[in-house]
């Protein structure tokens, strides 16, 4: 681990889920300065949520360091998912950047979801259904 990853594992914000010592006993995967855990709530069997150690709002306020090992990780996961899993046929991939967006946890957090064949009656629009109505173009 290089001087800069093993700095933003220093404590984070206190109240903070994703800072708590606890979520280190629910980690399932690391990369540099992110790791992965379950989903809480998940969307589907297999939803993980990519977290970068330090403390940092939003996708917008991570580095670039950050946004590098989270797409490794993100790319690794996705490969061990398929590889555990060959009903999953698809992925969702997102991020809520801030209140009015859904974030409810407000510390960066990437969603993996994975998808499978009739796992809801109209796939089509996909992420667009954060806006219902407009899923269906």
């Amino acid at each position: 681990m290089s001087e800069e990853s093993a700095r933003y594992k220093a404590p984070g914000v206190a109240g903070c889920i994703f800072c708590s010592k606890e979520i280190t006993e629910r980690i399932v995967a690391t990369r540099g300065t992110v790791f992965a855990i379950k989903d809480k709530h998940p969307v589907t069997q297999g939803h993980l949520l990519i977290i970068p150690y330090r403390h940092t709002e939003e996708y917008f306020t991570m580095t670039s360091e950050e946004r590098q090992h989270a797409e490794e990780l993100l790319r690794q996961l996705r490969k061990k998912v398929l590889q555990e899993d060959p009903s999953v046929k698809g992925f969702n991939i997102g991020m809520n950047c801030g209140e009015v967006a859904g974030q409810t946890v407000m510390h960066a957090h990437i969603h993996l979801i994975p998808r499978r064949a009739g796992d809801t009656p109209e796939p089509k629009g996909g992420v667009r259904g954060c806006v219902p109505e407009k899923m269906g173009y």
